[in-house]
């Protein structure tokens, strides 16, 4: 697949706010690339910054010149959560596929390594006092894969893990009201799986109605679905691009911080593509010059310019004015 190809041609779960402390720095975990990454070695932070726009909010900038095809920075998620689809098949922290891997087991869940083992036990220990029939069925009946996200992260709060604010910085959808109807059935099928785990008040304080909804609007919005390309960071990175616009290898959902701030282009000058677990690497789809912002594409971009407008308006809230949708390409 050509260069030009790869930038019309990729897809992505993510949406984009301005916020008024964004002169601070930002928590999230990232790196710049490497020379094993398969890109110019760099030491340092990764050369971006984040800043705002007069007409998209915040966006991120590359703060030297990036050739194409160099890696930008990776990015370790927040928040993870398998498919209902692969719960059996994946790492259930990471994601990372278990076909031909050594698989260790713990109630019922697998991970690819004790490391992953580890670092879930915390909010599995908790996730394992309840019951969650009822929800997942709730989530399965309405094909819902958003929620399953809110009841790791409240697992993940109640253990200790993260803070029930973790996500206050990224910018909610707005949700219509049959969407908020819906919604509202999940808290309650959530808050009574706690209580009736015999979890106290003060466990799940935090875990209003009001945070429910507003944690679920911001996963909604700032999620990226996890397609696994496989190969190695060694390999050619224009390579495996392709490979991730070609294949559908949908494993789970995990939302970042850093490569949430991204703004959409509908031909972009930057791409987001997994490897063999949910660590992000974002790398540029043609050469990049310093102060020249940095743009993703959130949906398939090979679709037609009216197409491309009602997903974007429908999903994400917005219209989009790049320079291929003001040709209406």
């Amino acid at each position: 697949m050509s260069r030009l190809a790869l930038g019309r041609y990729s897809r992505y779960l993510s949406r984009l706010k301005p916020l008024p402390h964004l002169n601070h720095p930002l928590p999230f975990s990232s790196s710049a690339a490497s020379s094993q990454d398969g890109a110019a070695c760099h030491t340092g932070p990764p050369p971006i910054r984040v800043g705002l726009t007069e007409s998209a909010g915040r966006a991120v900038f590359a703060t030297r010149r990036i050739g194409c095809g160099d890696l930008i920075h990776t990015a370790k998620p927040v928040l993870t959560c398998p498919s209902l689809l692969s719960l059996d098949s994946v790492c259930y922290l990471c994601l990372k596929k278990l076909m031909g891997s050594p698989k260790f087991r713990d109630r019922g869940v697998s991970y690819c390594s004790q490391e992953c083992q580890d670092n879930a036990k915390g909010f599995y220990d908790v996730e394992t006092r309840g019951d969650w029939s009822s929800f997942v069925d709730y989530c399965r009946t309405h094909n819902f894969k958003y929620p399953l996200m809110v009841k790791r992260l409240s697992c993940m709060v109640i253990s200790g893990a993260l803070s029930a604010d973790c996500l206050d910085i990224l910018q909610p959808a707005t949700l219509s009201s049959a969407m908020i109807s819906k919604i509202e059935d999940g808290y309650g099928l959530l808050w009574n799986a706690f209580r009736k785990a015999n979890f106290t008040e003060d466990d799940v304080a935090f875990l209003t109605k009001q945070w429910y909804t507003g944690i679920l609007a911001r996963i909604r919005i700032n999620a990226f679905r996890i397609d696994l390309v496989g190969g190695s960071c060694g390999e050619d990175l224009l390579s495996l691009a392709a490979a991730s616009v070609e294949g559908e290898g949908a494993v789970g959902h995990a939302v970042y911080m850093l490569p949430s701030f991204y703004n959409h282009d509908c031909d972009p000058n930057a791409h987001i593509f997994w490897l063999q677990n949910a660590d992000a690497r974002l790398m540029t789809l043609r050469d990049v010059e310093e102060g020249e912002e940095l743009r993703i594409c959130y949906i398939d971009a090979s679709m037609g310019y009216e197409a491309r407008q009602t997903l974007l308006s429908q999903g994400f809230g917005f219209c989009c004015n790049c320079l291929r949708c003001q040709s209406r390409d």
